[in-house]
């Protein structure tokens, strides 16, 4: 049996958000090789600040399993997460971080404040960085492109 591939359903998750106007920026929440959650950007819809993708999966998530722990879980995103989504995957204990496009200006894994490495972080999930970071890459830049021609 074929392994599904997170990236991309984090990647469609990402296309709906650019569909409604928002950043295209997508995750999904794994256990045990079955998706728990999925979710795209929802900052505008929202009108919510802490609507990142991330936040949104590891709640549905936790709703989900029943637990603000999701240890046994892993993470796809479509970028690098920020300061805020850095520290809900620590708090959240999440096992694994997988992520697409590196974000020099909001990043904070591999870019910027590089919050794990904060010696105040209290878990730091395995990071895995460059998967489907063409296609994420891509994705986003297309994105602003069409924004800024519109």
């Amino acid at each position: 049996m074929k392994r599904p591939d997170f990236m991309a359903i984090a990647l469609k998750e990402a296309q709906a958000a650019a569909s409604r106007e928002e950043v295209p920026v997508g995750a999904v929440v794994v256990l045990n090789g079955s998706v728990v959650a999925a979710a795209g950007n929802r900052t505008r819809e929202l009108a919510d600040p802490t609507a990142h993708a991330e936040i949104l999966a590891i709640r549905e998530a936790c709703a989900e399993l029943s637990s603000e722990r999701l240890g046994e879980c892993d993470l796809y995103v479509t970028l690098e997460p920020c300061t805020m989504c850095a520290a809900a995957i620590s708090f959240a204990r999440l096992r694994r971080l997988y992520f697409g496009a590196a974000d020099e200006k909001g990043g904070a894994v591999v870019s910027g404040v590089r919050f794990f490495a904060s010696p105040t972080c209290h878990h730091v999930p395995d990071i895995y960085a460059g998967l489907g970071e063409i296609e994420s890459t891509m994705l986003l830049k297309d994105f602003f492109v069409s924004r800024r021609q519109s």
